[in-house]
């Protein structure tokens, strides 16, 4: 849970619906920021308190100009009396603007209290504060920003603002306001454009003018723009012509239940998305690769079978049948690794069918064996991976192959288990079994075969870890700690 979702929910005690309205709001109120040049706080009525008081649970700072706080306010309390303005919002339901600056912070600064709406309740009140000590003759952009900053004022206490729809990955990546703006009229006409989204319709195509011009005259794709103004609609989208691409964003501006005019923010993306299906091709390739890899591997292995099946040596047929299982460990990475969308496989997944590979290869039908992975490794890259995966084959083929002797009198079957245990800079793994265990006064270098000499070094040469084995009541157990990358 965030930070501003545990202030929401446990200390201002809002319901659900009220929560979910003022996180769209936390997420969009960036634009707000920019527009009226000024700091954002968001403020709530805090629950069942004696003096009316209000907790902060949001801050945005500008892009467009110079905060005037260096601190973060979120999780403060005020009481109304601090701030007369915030319990008039909240208890006449308009904005609320200060006659005179006030220089308690040492610049003249010009509040505003803005109430937020939801359905038929104001929820909080949004505070917007800005420094006037700077203030001159406002340019055409200013105006414009300014304008539109107080319709989308006047929304967020009508309850219109923010808009519905749109997820938290839309508003990540949709333009700012620095990116490039136009101010729309309710039909399509642009009454003003910033000189970057003028830019940004110049890659698109030539044309000599946009102020003054309807959407329609140089949009290449303007029915989306045009139905969304017409219903009222938030359109978040993207068009391409000539090899360049823009992103889009509009947001219908309202006032009494009409739509009066719309913002369009506008961010050229062309060397953005150029790179994206570079990528996208590296990627598919790199995948391709990989699939190449395991079907050369499981080429090699199936050789590798049929020349067993020709000698007549069992210490031979042994040894190659062992070297098929340490191929087709590597082949079932680079087979996941050949489906993942990225060059990361999720472990749990290669465990679990390095298990099933064993058990379908060397279990025997008169010593049962139960096979149980704890734990999550997460993702992992391939040069972690593929390792790891040789060594836990070695590991467990050694367990079902020495633990558990034919004329063994347990009653029940044996265990073989995978155990997880990953942190922030390193994951421990530890393999064990349930079975006779090691000789009395014999360590596992005394009787490590090669199978266990290919697993330590693995572990200690390419992937830098530690190779132990640990004390057990019953049975063996190994442990390796590997740094992750």
């Amino acid at each position: 849970m965030s930070v501003p979702e545990d202030l929401l929910r446990d200390r201002a005690q809002l319901t659900e619906p009220v929560v979910m309205h003022l996180q769209r709001l936390l997420g969009d109120w960036q634009i707000l920021a920019d527009l009226s040049f000024a700091d954002l706080l968001l403020w709530v009525p805090m629950a069942r308190t004696p003096v009316p008081e209000f907790l902060c649970v949001g801050q945005m700072r500008p892009y467009t100009a110079q905060t005037i706080y260096t601190d973060d306010l979120v999780g403060e309390v005020l009481r109304v009396t601090d701030r007369p303005m915030l319990g008039r919002a909240l208890a006449e339901d308009r904005v609320i603007r200060d006659a005179d600056p006030d220089w308690s912070m040492g610049v003249p600064v010009r509040e505003e209290a803005i109430p937020v709406r939801f359905v038929d309740e104001v929820v909080g009140v949004v505070t917007r504060e800005a420094n006037v000590s700077t203030a001159r003759s406002p340019s055409q952009l200013e105006l414009s920003y300014l304008q539109t900053a107080g319709d989308l004022a006047q929304m967020l206490a009508d309850g219109t603002f923010p808009h519905p729809g749109g997820d938290s990955e839309e508003r990540e990546h949709s333009p700012r306001v620095g990116d490039g703006v136009m101010r729309l009229g309710p039909t399509g006409e642009v009454e003003y454009a910033s000189p970057n989204a003028i830019s940004a319709y110049r890659r698109l195509g030539g044309l000599e003018r946009v102020v003054k011009q309807d959407i329609a005259a140089f949009d290449p794709q303007p029915e989306d723009l045009l139905a969304g103004l017409g219903e009222g609609r938030a359109v978040y989208d993207e068009v391409e012509q000539d090899r360049a691409v823009v992103l889009r964003r509009l947001l219908p501006l309202m006032r009494d239940g009409a739509v009066v005019g719309g913002l369009l923010l506008v961010r050229e993306v062309t060397e953005l998305r150029r790179h994206e299906r570079a990528l996208r091709v590296k990627d598919a390739t790199i995948r391709e690769i990989h699939h190449r890899v395991k079907n050369n591997l499981q080429t090699v292995a199936s050789l590798l079978r049929l020349q067993t099946r020709r000698l007549r040596s069992q210490e031979a047929r042994a040894a190659l049948t062992e070297s098929v299982r340490r191929i087709s460990s590597i082949a079932l990475v680079h087979e996941t690794l050949s489906e993942a969308p990225h060059q990361q496989v999720a472990f749990a997944e290669i465990a679990e069918r390095i298990l099933r590979m064993l058990y379908e290869g060397l279990a025997d039908p008169e010593v049962p064996i139960d096979f149980d992975v704890g734990g999550d490794p997460g993702d992992l890259p391939a040069e972690v991976a593929t390792p790891l995966a040789l060594v836990l084959t070695e590991l467990i083929q050694n367990c079902v192959e020495h633990a558990f002797p034919p004329d063994d009198d347990r009653t029940g079957p044996g265990t073989v288990r995978i155990d997880f245990e990953r942190g922030p800079h390193t994951m421990r793994v530890v393999v064990s079994d349930d079975g006779q265990g090691l000789p009395d006064g014999a360590s596992l270098d005394d009787v490590a075969r090669l199978g266990l000499q290919i697993a330590r070094t693995l572990v200690e040469s390419e992937l830098g870890g530690t190779f132990e084995a640990l004390d057990a009541d019953r049975g063996t157990a190994v442990e390796l700690v590997l740094p992750l990358p």
